[in-house]
């Protein structure tokens, strides 16, 4: 189970909402993924205009968590702006704290992550904040109490996979809160190998909506965030600089 916070799920996929070809799509590859958590950015919703199209409608959303995010905000102060209206539509209490710093690449801004974790957290959010792979900074918002830990594999939308592994594993090591890895996860394989580390869950949103079978896609990332956690729980064989034969030598006739 991936505990976060009070919640717990079975799935330990998260499903973005955004840039599907169409609701119709939507529907379908969130259904085979068997997501339970599904984030969207809250300035993008129309959560106060009945009258607007709404992907939420098409959904039994009592069978899915909503995990709002600060998608758009640029300052803590922005993200709690955000979280808070967010909280007021009654939805969820969790919120991916996401504060961009860079517009070209997209990575978070740091110290601005830190004071809005900080500040939803005094107001009694569960909150899981959008991180780059700094180890540092990851153990500093653990320390401060947020929920989870979610990292980014490579920036976001590029589908580079998980660039820097060992930085990766050292937030896993010593994380005590589950890690989520978000952002940049391209492929199934990607996506399986930041489970077999050690993960506890992947958030992912443009390899699925922007695979050119998106329903296939969501399917695939589905068995390979399984067959990952399996592989991790089972634990791999170590790697051995020299050949080992597969069955015993001793007690082989001779030919």
């Amino acid at each position: 189970m991936l505990k976060i916070g009070s919640y717990e799920f079975r799935s330990r996929l998260l499903l973005g909402t955004g840039k599907f070809p169409n609701f119709e799509i939507q529907k379908e590859a969130v259904d085979v993924s068997e997501t339970q958590i599904l984030t969207f950015a809250v300035r993008r919703m129309n959560i106060f205009e009945p009258s607007q199209p709404n992907f939420l409608e098409m959904l039994d959303v009592k069978n899915f968590t909503l995990l709002p995010n600060t998608a758009g905000a640029s300052t803590a102060e922005e993200a709690v702006r955000i979280a808070r209206l967010a909280k007021a539509s009654g939805l969820c209490d969790m919120i991916k704290v996401e504060v961009i710093g860079c517009p070209k690449t997209l990575l978070p801004d740091p110290v601005e992550t830190l004071k809005a974790s900080e500040i939803l957290l005094n107001e009694g959010f569960t909150v899981l904040p959008y991180t780059s792979d700094d180890v540092l900074l990851a153990k500093r918002l653990q320390d401060l109490g947020v929920h989870a830990i979610m990292p980014g594999a490579s920036p976001i939308g590029s589908g580079q996979g998980i660039i820097n592994p060992l930085n990766l594993s050292f937030i896993i090591e010593q994380s005590t809160v589950p890690v989520i890895v978000d952002a940049g996860i391209g492929s199934p394989s990607d996506a399986a190998i930041a489970m077999e580390m050690g993960a506890d869950g992947v958030l992912l949103n443009t390899a699925v909506s922007g695979a050119k079978d998106p329903v296939k896609m969501a399917r695939a990332m589905k068995l390979a965030i399984e067959a990952g956690r399996m592989g991790y729980e089972a634990g791999r064989i170590p790697k051995k600089r020299y050949a080992t034969a597969s069955s015993p030598q001793e007690g082989m006739s001779t030919v």
